[in-house]
């Protein structure tokens, strides 16, 4: 067995040492991905408590999707007649949780992005590596003895449902298994559905499945719980692995859905070798200086939203047989797929911040062949081939896309083709698109709202409850608007269409003006959140008319509107969606699902609003790099909270602000990431 060969795997981030509180063990996550949009997943201690938490996640074409193949490994190491658990586990009853061995772990971090446990006591001395190969359907779960006596010998119990990750965890539960074992150490494991089967591929010296079939009926996640989703579902189990443990040998198991010539073609040595260069060369491109830990981190981070749209079999063929490759964004794990608008914001930070310009041209592109009815898509449901284009702003921001990658590229081939998509867009506002998405003629402003949908952002809704529909002429819609309006005048007299540049031109006047006598609300000094009809919430949406490239709002305001969002809205973790003396303001983002929405845009901080503000506050200071930076400092702490080594997707409005929502969300680690860049950090 190779061994693991000596690499410098900076940057470092501490998740959880021996002595931290064990509730960390529960509460702190770790995430790896293989740009599939698959992915591996659970707890520092090694309990699942979401019915995201698994070791594979193989994303799989339409309409299965991302689909769960390995939940959960029990792991055991046995040594001079001592048992120490290495997992814990919500078995046996799923009540009560089994920490792994009191003082056995050392410590969680993750090395070069990659997640790695060291065990140790009374002389034995383990580590734990996790790791997903770039492009496939694999993960590899491998163990090594670093020092201990002779007979040492590892158990893992893996426990199985195959089901769509986020589907209930009673779904279609299979009345019988097969399992086929060939060689010893390569075993299928087919449930009695259409799905590919599972294949572990076993590692070690002496190691064998010891058959020893057991169903687990009630295993808890304990977060579905205090969500208010269903929490309780079966796992089945064919027994126990068991491979003998001797020094520096690696042994545990590779778990995928690929064949078995591509399983074996690079032992774990090999594919972690290749993984951690693959990083590297991340951090070398990167534009941000890769040296210190917080963008380093940050820039391995960006790497797991970015994906190819997989399980869009047709859609892939098409884009390749263009000649081009198709790129998109994953919005947030676990549950999220791609969302236009959130592709659209996070492209500079993900892409262009990174180095990774090629890969930002193709999300463009990618995108562009679905405009329908001058609309980029919303998103893309899991396991179905169309998007979803109930969306006024995404479009909007596809444009703001475009220029940022532009200015950084100065790529003429791709603008040349995107300028009559562009126009068509445009066009399809004036006129009016799906929706009631269109240009008011009276004014010129961009107005929106049909019912039962929510539009914005600000998007949610639960059981036909759009909590804040914000129907009308809402303040950063028309920002964009203005600004795509700007950069489409920019691009067309770059490409000598002086024509229709002179009738952006003109639309933009018009709206500018508008925007200026509609949306100053003289009370409060400060924006209407919407008009037609007038909303005086103060939310931070009114920063966008400052924060873009193409500011819609007159200079003399910008000061007054930062120092009022700074005052009411400001927190370490971004920006407050609501002020607190607003009837509707919630302090807390739990409950259940309705509870949740309730507050998901009522007071609830969300992390990639800090982007803005520093670009709006650059604006207002232009000399004050120092405090921009400051306003990021709440972050880099939090890359050892949660999800380790990312930023999670919103915070409770309130001290001590904790982290809620998806655990690693695109937008927050691209805007944290962008606005270092911006600062040159």
């Amino acid at each position: 067995m190779n061994k693991i060969t000596a690499t410098a795997t900076q940057p470092v981030q501490i998740g959880w040492r021996r002595g931290d509180p064990l509730d960390g063990l529960l509460t702190r996550e770790w995430l790896v991905t293989n740009a599939l949009g698959g992915y591996a997943s659970g707890t520092v201690g090694g309990a699942c408590t979401r019915r995201f938490h698994g070791h594979l996640i193989a994303s799989l074409p339409a309409p299965l999707a991302r689909t769960m193949m390995l939940n959960h490994l029990e792991e055991v190491v046995e040594a001079d007649g001592i048992c120490y658990r290495l997992s814990g586990d919500e078995h046996g009853g799923g009540k009560e949780i089994a920490y792994p061995e009191s003082g056995f772990l050392e410590e969680f971090l993750l090395e070069c992005g990659l997640p790695t446990w060291r065990f140790s006591k009374n002389g034995l001395r383990i580590e734990k590596r996790v790791m997903m190969p770039h492009l496939q359907n694999t993960t590899y779960i491998v163990y090594r003895l670093l020092e201990g006596p002779p007979g040492v010998k590892l158990k893992m119990r893996p426990s199985l449902h195959f089901r769509p990750h986020e589907g209930l965890l009673t779904y279609e539960h299979p009345h019988t298994w097969d399992v086929r074992i060939h060689d010893r150490v390569e075993i299928e494991i087919d449930d009695e559905r259409k799905l590919p089967p599972l294949r572990l591929r076993l590692l070690g010296s002496r190691v064998a499945l010891r058959e020893d079939i057991r169903t687990f009926e009630h295993v808890l996640y304990r977060i579905e719980k205090s969500r208010g989703y269903e929490y309780e579902g079966p796992l089945w189990s064919p027994g126990v692995v068991e491979a003998d443990m001797k020094i520096d040998e690696d042994c545990g198991l590779v778990a995928s859905v690929e064949r078995w010539d591509v399983m074996k073609a690079l032992d774990f040595s090999v594919a972690w070798q290749a993984e951690i260069d693959r990083r590297q060369k991340l951090l070398t491109i990167s534009e941000i200086n890769p040296e210190r830990e917080f963008p380093a981190q940050l820039v391995l981070a960006a790497d797991q939203f970015l994906i190819q749209p997989h399980t869009r079999v047709a859609d892939e063929a098409r884009l390749r047989a263009a000649g081009d490759e198709p790129r998109t964004v994953i919005a947030g794990y676990h549950w999220f797929t791609d969302w236009g608008r959130d592709t659209m914001i996070s492209l500079e930070g993900l892409t262009l911040a990174t180095g990774r310009r090629r890969e930002a041209g193709n999300i463009l592109r990618t995108f562009s062949s679905y405009i329908k009815d001058g609309l980029i898509p919303n998103m893309f449901p899991e396991g179905e081939h169309a998007g979803l284009y109930h969306t006024a702003d995404a479009t909007m921001w596809f444009f703001h896309a475009v220029w940022r990658y532009f200015k950084v590229t100065n790529d003429q081939e791709t603008i040349r083709s995107l300028i009559p998509k562009l126009l068509d867009i445009i066009d399809h506002h004036i006129r009016g698109t799906l929706f009631n998405i269109q240009v008011d003629p009276r004014d010129g402003l961009l107005s929106q709202g049909a019912e039962g949908y929510q539009l914005t952002w600000m998007d949610a809704k639960v059981d036909g409850w759009v909590v804040t529909p914000r129907r009308g002429k809402a303040v950063e819609i028309n920002a964009l608007y203005y600004n795509a309006l700007r950069i489409l005048e920019q691009l067309l007299v770059i490409h000598g269409d002086v024509e229709n540049a002179r009738r952006m031109d003109d639309y933009a006047n018009r709206a500018r003006k508008s925007f200026n006598e509609r949306f100053w609300y003289e009370k409060g000094q400060y924006l209407y959140d919407v008009v037609d009809p007038d909303d005086p919430a103060l939310r931070p949406n009114q920063i966008f008319s400052i924060s873009l490239d193409f500011p819609v709002l007159d200079e003399s305001r910008w000061r007054r509107v930062v120092e009022v969002v700074q005052q009411a809205l400001l927190t370490p973790y971004g920006l407050r969606s609501l002020s607190r003396d607003h009837p509707d303001y919630k302090a807390t983002y739990d409950g259940d699902l309705r509870a949740r929405d309730a507050a998901y845009h009522q007071g609830t901080v969300w992390a990639w609003l800090i982007g803005p503000f520093i670009d709006a506050w650059i604006k207002v200071h232009p000399s004050d790099t120092d405090g921009a930076l400051q306003l990021l400092a709440g972050f880099k702490p939090h890359l050892a909270d949660a999800c380790i080594g990312t930023i999670s997707e919103i915070f409770d409005a309130e001290p001590p602000y904790h982290p809620r929502g998806c655990a690693a969300q695109a937008w927050s680690v691209a805007e944290v990431l962008r606005s270092l860049y911006k600062l040159r950090a």
